[in-house]
């Protein structure tokens, strides 16, 4: 019977993963999932690694959200020293680490936009890009970022499968088949990614997934302890590329999920 392996949120948008045994699942996805983001002090786009020349050692961030603080704050790591978030010293510090001016929030804009670079492989330009050439930087919505929501880039939970991982350990000769490399929220061990509508039931948890995830460059790149691989963008481009809820075609790894029925999750839970 599938069961959740590995569950992780991230609770500084393109931060490094927060490891975590439990959580509680809300209406809008992890408890503490993308609650903050850096705001760039020149043009208010949103920090996020999709653009690596700006914001790729955000990757390098760690975040921890204290469970239990009346307003829970994140704790970043940033050349060995540690700043709450919501202080002008946790600025300061994140401002000097990437080389540019930053603000941290915690409220989503009315309008959010964040730059991203598209990879140069063309199959990973999804087709709704497609009068975007290759390698280009360009500056897109974050479609599912919601003022009084959270900084996701579309669904409220992103699972991966073992049985996925595998098959494209297989197409990259194993260098890919790394789960950090794409971010998911849950690790799931199962023989291959669950098809939208379908429906998952973890415990008290109830999920539906939504839709394949679109994949950026992100996984390419270096981040946590997983090298740099352009090999994997490559995989993604040749091997992957699907329809994706009536918008064309892209590279697809993983699937988004909403929450129809909150609770609490744990690794170790069987999924049904």
């Amino acid at each position: 019977m599938p069961k959740v392996v590995a569950l992780r949120r991230y609770p500084l948008k393109s931060a490094r993963a927060e490891i975590l045994p439990e959580v509680d699942v809300e209406p809008a996805g992890l408890r503490g999932d993308r609650v903050w983001a850096c705001v760039d002090g020149q043009d208010a786009t949103i920090g996020s690694a999709k653009h690596p020349r700006r914001w790729g050692r955000l990757l390098d961030v760690g975040a921890t959200l204290r469970d239990g603080d009346p307003e829970p704050t994140l704790t970043l790591h940033v050349d060995g020293r540690e700043v709450r978030a919501g202080t002008a010293e946790a600025e300061a510090a994140l401002g000097h680490h990437l080389g540019r001016p930053v603000r941290l929030i915690r409220e989503v804009p009315s309008d959010p936009t964040l730059h991203r670079t598209l990879p140069q492989d063309a199959g990973m330009v999804p087709q709704w890009m497609d009068d975007v050439p290759p390698g280009q930087d360009t500056v897109t919505a974050l479609a599912g970022a919601q003022p009084g929501g959270r900084f996701v880039d579309f669904g409220a939970v992103h699972l991966v499968t073992t049985g996925a991982l595998s098959t494209l350990g297989a197409r990259t000769g194993g260098a890919g088949a790394v789960a950090a490399r794409f971010r998911p929220n849950l690790v799931l061990d199962a023989p291959g990614d669950p098809e939208p509508g379908q429906e998952l039931r973890l415990g008290d948890v109830l999920l539906r997934v939504v839709v394949p995830t679109p994949r950026c460059v992100v996984p390419g790149l270096a981040q946590a302890d997983v090298p740099a691989d352009r090999g994997v963008l490559s995989a993604l481009a040749r091997h992957y590329r699907v329809p994706v809820a009536g918008l064309g075609q892209a590279a697809c790894f993983g699937v988004y999920a909403e929450v129809v029925e909150p609770g609490r999750l744990r690794t170790g839970q069987h999924v049904h």
